[in-house]
């Protein structure tokens, strides 16, 4: 039971280091003046891998995998919507 409290401690550690990096990150980008655009395509390939990795592990592994098959359909979706953002290559 204890070693269940000490792991969601440490993962909520872990979790408040990384937001804090994200944070410096940002401001720091914000201060720069740097402005970065979104790549839709790159949402778009990663719905693609995502959408047939949820279906595979589901099916093969345990139904809790749905929400692959979700966040694939949820990129695939954006990538789509935004398709004359592209950069063309």
């Amino acid at each position: 039971m204890i070693s269940w409290i000490l792991i969601t401690i440490f993962l909520g550690v872990i979790a408040v280091i990384i937001g804090v990096i994200v944070l410096f990150t940002l401001r720091k980008n914000q201060k720069e003046g740097i402005k970065r655009e979104v790549d839709y395509r790159a949402f778009f390939i990663m719905g693609i891998s995502f959408l047939p990795m949820g279906i595979i592990f589901t099916t093969v592994i345990s139904p809790a995998f749905i929400s692959f098959i979700a966040i694939g359909g949820c990129y695939m979706a954006i990538g789509l919507a935004n398709r004359d953002k592209w950069e063309k290559k």
